[in-house]
């Protein structure tokens, strides 16, 4: 099995093993990114045989995703999840980096929201020590000012281009991502306040004492660590 092959198998294990734990009369936090898709069919396969939750999901991707599965939808405004179940891009004693997906505004708003939150990723999102560029979703006209306050922080920052359309990155929120490389995070939760205390940053991709559960999908199953 190739190493893409693989990982797809251990995100499904995540995904499924933590859509277990969800019970009838429930509402969902729909997280963005490829583990939490698979969530989200895994949960539309429940919904089929007969269980009665209600998605809040996280971006115009998740949503397009739940629609696609058969899951019913409401919004914040109308419930509060029970439980989120989202992806990381890595994590680290049970901290967080999200963002790779340009909605971790509205993940974090939807999975702090939430009784309980289950993370779901493949071996390979477990490291050591948080070290990706944190995601900072700014605003526009303040890109150039947080660019310079991440330098001042020690790190480099770069405003994240957009991959089939010429220009950057643009949010569900409208607004821009600069991805700050600050190295080695040994403190997450000192720089989160850093961060987030910045003028422009809406928010960041650090998440600090939040999760619930994570749910680690391996080669031979799950690994739940509770942090």
């Amino acid at each position: 099995m190739t190493e893409s092959g693989a990982n797809e198998g251990q995100k499904r294990r995540a995904a499924e093993s933590a859509v277990a734990a969800v019970e009838d009369g429930t509402v969902v936090g729909l997280g963005t990114g490829s583990t939490a898709a698979a969530a989200i069919r895994a949960l539309g396969r429940r919904v089929a045989d007969g269980l009665d939750v209600r998605g809040v999901p996280t971006s115009h991707a998740a949503r397009r995703v739940a629609r696609d599965a058969g899951v019913p939808l409401t919004t914040l405004a109308d419930a509060t999840p029970d439980v989120a179940i989202d992806g990381a891009d890595q994590v680290a004693d049970g901290d967080l980096l999200k963002g790779g997906g340009a909605a971790h505004t509205r993940e974090k708003v939807v999975d702090t929201a939430a009784d309980r939150f289950l993370v779901v990723v493949d071996a390979s999102k477990r490291v050591d020590v948080l070290d990706a560029p944190v995601p900072l979703e700014v605003l526009a006209d303040a890109a150039p000012v947080v660019e310079d306050r991440v330098g001042d922080l020690g790190g480099t920052p770069e405003l994240r281009a957009a991959e089939r359309k010429d220009g950057p990155v643009v949010t569900d929120n409208g607004n821009l991502v600069v991805d700050a490389d600050l190295g080695r995070i040994d403190d997450p939760e000192a720089l989160a306040a850093s961060l987030s205390a910045l003028p422009g940053v809406v928010e960041h991709g650090l998440f600090v004492g939040v999760a619930y559960e994570i749910h680690v999908g391996t080669d031979e199953g799950v690994e739940v660590l509770e942090p």
